[in-house]
């Protein structure tokens, strides 16, 4: 689902994710209930529950519009949906008690368990149907309106194609809600894991329900108790929540420290009980040392670390100076060197997990190939000289080291000075969005494991998810025909063929696959990092 963390990775095979899906024509049931996945619990638990955690500041606490791993983390904190991820990756049933699903395969019926708002009010059917409308209305102007794009009409009614009525979401009566696909969609359960629900009396009543902990209703694990800005977030347990027995964790104090080493240093003096990853970082320097005294720990995730090239910005109108800077990259050294933490060359878009072509598309290091299409793309734009090329980057340890190791590969093959900018992240995705910028870093954490996914985030020109400006029909096409193509091999194909245009054309060019890294203490136990990159507290606690 998501924008990068302070650097912002699919994993197992699309069989063992969605393993969970049956393949009875009359039910459903990706998995025993939530209740059923929680963490086996201390015989002495600590008598205090408090967690200590290191965060950037969240875009959004608004479900229907975090399209961030950050806000995604805490939003997976604060509400619930149908099914939720249990540490497999696997959608297991929450708020819905059962799952039915059609002989076809396309219609999905869900059926609510009781259970309440923070406020009390009850969590209805209409809950839903009203908040993923309103995310697909093209008035809210949400980004995460992609993920819905597999039920029927969702597309076509955020592209102002279709009415609401026309969408595939009814509600059938207050504990029943109908979802109707395009096309039978193999993950769509694990999509429906971020489809959220909102408490429509409470969002229509204030513009900025989500803003306060005073004014923002929620039906997760945990409820938001503070919020001081660039200071600290912090969460309690949500008494409401249907799963609450389950829930050990009092409170969960997130601080909102941007350097990696400070924050290293409060977890190695007791002050915070995790360090790094998914929705924080290590120093760059301290992942080697950590990992060969055994404390550090990882796992791969479904993220590619990737860099953009402003299509419409001279000289990477050009499609060989593109290249050139492409090629020009030594990703192994990068991964070997820098990341140390296990992350994979990518020379391709997608992240390997999700990959089809693992090897990619071309030469990692190719600075022969580099040289010559550079000056193949400067006759052809007539330039004697290029201008001044800037790279701008977030606030990082190792996305600085990352930018430095490109520019050093830059000036080294490619005989280009590269200027570096270094700016907040909020700062770096507005100016992204806006085309301020020749090339710049990012990231994309999968919401299910499929090419897809990542794919799919290249098909709109002007697009919060596509800040390259880059665009091109047959590659539409082909990302479109693979959402309907049943036959795998086919499908495989029209994804491939689409990935190659991607390219040949390097709007964007992959770094590495991403993993998480991370420290916890020993005591701490139960938090789920599920295969394809994100954390959950829900099952979080701390022996004594």
């Amino acid at each position: 689902m998501k924008r990068p963390v302070v650097i912002t990775s699919l994993l197992v095979l699309l069989s063992g994710l969605f393993a969970g899906c049956s393949n009875s024509a009359s039910t459903n049931q990706p998995a025993a209930d939530s209740t059923q996945q929680s963490q086996p619990t201390p015989s002495q638990p600590a008598a205090t529950q408090i967690l200590h955690m290191n965060a950037s500041e969240p875009e959004t606490l608004d479900s229907g519009m975090s399209n961030d791993v950050i806000s995604g983390a805490f939003i997976r904190s604060l509400y619930d949906s149908l099914v939720r991820l249990d540490k497999d990756g696997k959608p297991v049933n929450s708020v819905a008690s059962d799952i039915k699903l059609s002989d076809d395969k396309k219609v999905y019926t869900f059926t609510l368990r009781a259970s309440k708002w923070s406020n009390g009010d009850p969590v209805t059917a209409n809950d839903f149907a009203f908040a993923w409308l309103r995310v697909l209305n093209p008035k809210t102007a949400s980004g995460s309106a992609y993920k819905y794009y597999p039920i029927k009409n969702a597309r076509a009614f955020f592209e102002g194609k279709a009415k609401a009525e026309d969408v595939g979401i009814k509600v059938l009566d207050e504990k029943t809600l109908q979802v109707t696909l395009e096309n039978p969609t193999p993950y769509f359960l694990t999509l429906a894991t971020f489809y959220y629900p909102v408490n429509q009396k409470v969002v229509e009543a204030n513009p900025d329900w989500a803003k306060k902990p005073e004014t923002i209703v929620t039906n997760g694990p945990f409820k938001l108790a503070n919020w001081e800005h660039k200071n600290k977030i912090e969460l309690a347990k949500n008494d409401q929540y249907w799963d609450k027995d389950v829930v050990k964790l009092d409170e969960i104090e997130f601080s909102m420290i941007e350097d990696t080493n400070t924050e290293l240093e409060l977890f190695n003096s007791g002050e915070l009980d995790w360090a790094g990853g998914p929705i924080s970082g290590l120093p760059a320097d301290a992942i080697g040392p950590l990992r060969d005294e055994g404390k550090l720990q990882t796992m791969e995730r479904a993220t590619n670390y990737y860099l953009l090239f402003q299509t419409e910005k001279p000289p990477f109108t050009n499609a060989k100076i593109r290249k050139a800077f492409a090629y020009a990259i030594n990703r192994k050294d990068i991964a070997d060197n820098i990341g140390q933490a296990g992350q994979t060359p990518l020379m391709g878009f997608v992240p390997l997990s999700a990959s089809l072509k693992p090897d990619g598309y071309f030469k990692d290091n190719d600075g022969e190939t580099a040289k010559q299409l550079l000056a193949e793309g400067m006759r052809e734009l007539n330039l004697a000289k290029l201008p001044e090329i800037t790279y701008l980057y977030n606030t990082s340890d190792l996305n600085k080291k990352i930018a430095e190791a490109l520019q050093a590969q830059w000036k080294q093959v490619l005989g280009v000075d590269v200027k570096l900018l270094n700016k907040e992240l909020k700062v770096m995705f507005d100016d992204q969005e806006h085309g301020k910028y020749m090339i710049s870093r990012t990231g994309w954490t999968g919401d299910y494991n499929d090419s897809v996914n990542f794919l799919e985030l290249m098909m709109e020109k002007y697009s919060s998810n596509n800040s390259t400006f880059w665009h091109n029909e047959r590659y539409v096409e082909l990302v479109k025909k693979a959402y309907a193509e049943p036959d795998e091999a086919k499908r495989n194909q029209y994804l491939v063929e689409a990935e190659s245009i991607l390219m040949e054309e390097m709007p964007v060019t992959g770094v590495y696959s991403s993993v998480n890294s991370w420290v916890q203490n020993d005591k701490v136990k139960g938090i789920t990092v599920d295969p394809l990159g994100y954390i959950d507290f829900k099952w979080g606690y701390k022996e004594q």
